[in-house]
């Protein structure tokens, strides 16, 4: 389909084609259906045709399978008639197998490129959430990075916010003084949530090489865009770490990407796979944040599609805004089921051939209910749509191809030595050898000469960080400025 993603065939015999305008994309979109539905084929379906028509991808892979995407589709694979046949009962002419560029990556280094940010770049309050602190924790940790703010310290890794924490416990008579109550039980709170982080394999986020997010919006030669994988399978044992690090991630975007108005099509498709995971628990104030940014992240050319089990699992205000929509099977096996597949039908513009409500009861694994935004960005009417073949290889890819794609990676070896420059720990932990704790700068100090300040220890650090740390201050945390006056 020209200027579209082609979804799949529509009306009363699935003849008439039914796709997603690229045009009206980045207006955010919703995948969702219980669970053996099809939605991972339909996730698939999409990166394959947002690639195709030029769009980079980024997206996680929960399961394993959407690995694929790296793969073909063979004519021995067992579902190979019925792709074929299906292909022709929705007028896929062009079916063909193919593989499609990717990039895989991995917090853990184990399954793709290393893909870490800096604890800097991470701001308290994001990691806050994801170390579940109180309202006074949070506070304290906010203290400690406007410390290292003033100071001119880089907080890359944990070893320098840990080293950090231990400088304000030491120091928290003279700190409260200056900001407030800074209470030792709140640090060593903070401290005992770090250790577990670690134990969880967090630590593996922070550190340089940090993330260029220009790596994760490439094209290929032929005008494909590249699809970057991240491998969750083992990231979901840790899901508030897995949905903290997404967030991140769409706040830096949202935070560095220049305002480009509506483009002819998306800079970048961003899936949010488990959305649920993002919302469980959240404070109203991050959901209201979420709100912002998804509805002004669209200016700056980035489509963010949501993929649940239950359209009831995003909150209200959101879901108003995801104009593209496929929904897959829902279950109403109780009261509460019943209801929340009422209301999912009621937000779909009205066909009159059909019953939405019971559509989405009844459509079967590879058929959805879909509505896109058509001309002006108007909901189109909902159809019953039966969602075409994927091109890639149906399930996960064996380890040897996954490697030969690693090392054919225009990133390979970008990421995967880590760098361990001067910063908060070197600084706080080491003069010539000495440990010095507290000396260093404590307004108490009764040092025979005056000790230098932070400012001239770290000259060289402020330099290195002008553009990193103190340029990003004001906006720093989460989703970028829209916290700033918090």
């Amino acid at each position: 389909m020209e200027g579209a993603v082609f979804i799949g065939g529509g009306g009363e015999d699935y003849a008439v084609q039914q796709g997603l305008l690229l045009k009206y994309a980045n207006r955010h979109g919703l995948v969702a259906g219980a669970t053996g539905t099809g939605k991972s084929v339909t996730l698939q379906i999409l990166a394959e045709g947002f690639s195709k028509a030029g769009v980079p991808v980024f997206l996680a892979d929960v399961k394993g399978d959407l690995s694929g995407l790296a793969g073909t589709m063979a004519d021995t694979h067992k579902l190979h008639e019925a792709f074929q046949k299906r292909a022709a009962t929705i007028g896929f002419s062009d079916y063909t197998y193919e593989s499609f560029p990717v990039t895989f990556w991995d917090l853990y280094g184990e399954q793709g490129h290393p893909i870490r940010t800096t604890v800097t770049e991470m701001g308290p309050l994001l990691l806050a959430r994801l170390l579940e602190l109180s309202d006074a924790q949070e506070g304290v940790l906010n203290i400690a990075f406007r410390v290292a703010d003033e100071e001119g310290m880089a907080l890359l890794d944990l070893k320098d916010l840990q080293a950090l924490l231990v400088w304000v416990g030491q120091n928290a008579e003279d700190l409260s003084l200056r900001y407030g109550n800074v209470a030792t039980s709140s640090v060593g709170a903070i401290q005992r949530q770090l250790l577990v982080l670690e134990n969880q394999g967090g630590q593996m986020l922070f550190g340089e090489p940090a993330l260029e997010l220009t790596d994760l919006m490439r094209t290929e030669v032929n005008g494909q865009g590249r699809i970057s994988i991240l491998a969750a399978d083992k990231l979901m044992g840790s899901p508030k770490l897995y949905a903290t690090f997404l967030l991140w991630l769409l706040s830096e975007l949202f935070e560095e990407l220049p305002e480009v108005g509506d483009p002819e099509k998306p800079k970048l498709v961003f899936f949010f796979d488990e959305a649920h995971l993002l919302f469980d628990d959240a404070p109203k104030a991050l959901v209201d944040k979420v709100e912002q940014v998804a509805r002004l992240i669209r200016s700056k050319g980035v489509g963010v599609y949501f993929i649940t089990q239950n359209p009831a699992d995003v909150p209200e205000d959101i879901l108003g805004q995801l104009g593209n929509r496929i929904q897959h099977a829902l279950r109403a096996f109780t009261a509460k089921d019943q209801k929340e597949l009422r209301q999912a039908a009621e937000t779909y513009r009205d066909n009159p051939r059909f019953s939405t409500e019971e559509a989405i009861r009844e459509v079967g694994t590879g058929e959805a209910v879909t509505s896109m935004l058509e001309a002006k960005g108007a909901p189109g009417v909902v159809e019953r749509t039966l969602i075409r073949p994927p091109s890639s290889n149906l399930g996960a890819i064996d380890a040897g191809l996954r490697a030969q794609v690693i090392a054919a990676s225009p990133i390979a070896g970008k990421y995967e030595t880590l760098v361990d420059r001067e910063s908060a720990f070197e600084i706080l932990t080491y003069d010539g050898g000495r440990t010095t704790g507290t000396s260093r700068r404590t307004t108490g100090s009764r040092s025979s000469k005056p000790a230098p300040t932070f400012g001239e220890e770290v000259a060289k650090v402020v330099i290195k960080e002008l553009k990193g740390t103190t340029g990003k201050r004001i906006v720093r945390g989460i989703l970028g400025g829209l916290f700033k006056a918090r």
